[in-house]
């Protein structure tokens, strides 16, 4: 289905939708609990939260999303709960899927290379790998072209794991390791040549992920490139209450990129994976 044929599929929906609340007397419901509910929910998922009430109640998803454990969102909460019982291994990263690993780090590669080395191009000095996890993709992808490598994961045991015994040799030529959460780790202005964000934007709300963007965009160097390369919904955008991840319709995330004040520079598809799973999609940007 092409990406107009399935914006036209759901669109009058969300129109019928905007319509009906606009014509609601704001005078008399700013002050109801279904309105701070609704205005809670637009901040924090701007570009996806009419898609998300067409499939989940709200009292519901306000519970989801936005209310607080321990101090923290249960959206962050419930994905760092999930992530511990996950193991520092391929299997663990590739959710048992490891046998897709190489199709997916070749997949990497060649999208990467249209915007590395060349006159005009991203330069080879640094590159930073969001959501690193063990450091497959930094393995597998970036560590054969960047000179050093920084790498970000919110899970420590997967940092040790990967920086005392996955990486390697390679391991030598990591200069800091980050155990934060994208939602709160800030960059060095002009700094990276890539900033690789894979299988984890879908961990940020619409807010967080394009505040992250901002600053991602802040760090590049000359002609240096943000990629994600992400879950991508069919239509609309799907949350998954237990793992804390929303899958976002191609259409969705551009509009977030636009917000953050990126340029799309190019939109592949991750081809060789079975079609019974959801579509991956790569979006690099500056």
């Amino acid at each position: 289905m092409s990406d107009g044929a399935s914006i036209m599929e759901y669109s009058g929906t969300h129109q019928a939708f905007r319509n009906s609340w606009a014509s609601t007397d704001h005078e008399m419901c700013r002050h109801s609990m279904s309105f701070h509910l609704h205005t809670t929910l637009r901040k924090e998922f701007f570009a996806s939260y009419l898609h998300l009430l067409e499939q989940t109640r709200i009292v519901k998803l306000y519970a989801v999303t936005c209310e607080y454990i321990k101090g923290e969102k249960q959206f962050y909460y419930r994905a760092q709960k999930f992530y511990e019982d996950v193991p520092a291994s391929e299997e663990g990263m590739m959710g048992d899927f490891v046998e897709l690993s190489e199709v997916d780090l070749e997949g990497s590669r060649q999208f990467l290379k249209k915007f590395v080395g060349g006159p005009g191009k991203a330069g080879t000095k640094r590159a930073l790998d969001c959501g690193c996890g063990i450091g497959r993709v930094s393995k597998g992808v970036l560590f054969p072209i960047f000179e050093t490598m920084e790498m970000a994961d919110m899970m420590e045991e997967y940092l040790l794991h990967a920086h005392e015994e996955y990486l390697g040799d390679y391991a030598d030529r990591v200069e800091s390791y980050y155990c934060y959460n994208l939602k709160d780790l800030r960059l060095s202005l002009r700094r990276y040549d890539v900033v690789w964000i894979q299988w984890v934007a879908c961990h940020l709300t619409d807010k967080d992920l394009m505040d992250f963007l901002v600053r991602c965009k802040a760090s590049l160097r000359p002609n240096g490139v943000i990629v994600i390369k992400d879950n991508m919904a069919r239509q609309g955008c799907k949350l998954d209450p237990v793992d804390s991840s929303i899958i976002r319709h191609l259409d969705i995330m551009k509009g977030i990129i636009q917000k953050a004040g990126l340029e799309v520079l190019d939109v592949v598809k991750q081809e060789g994976f079975p079609e019974v799973m959801v579509p991956i999609w790569m979006i690099a940007m500056r």
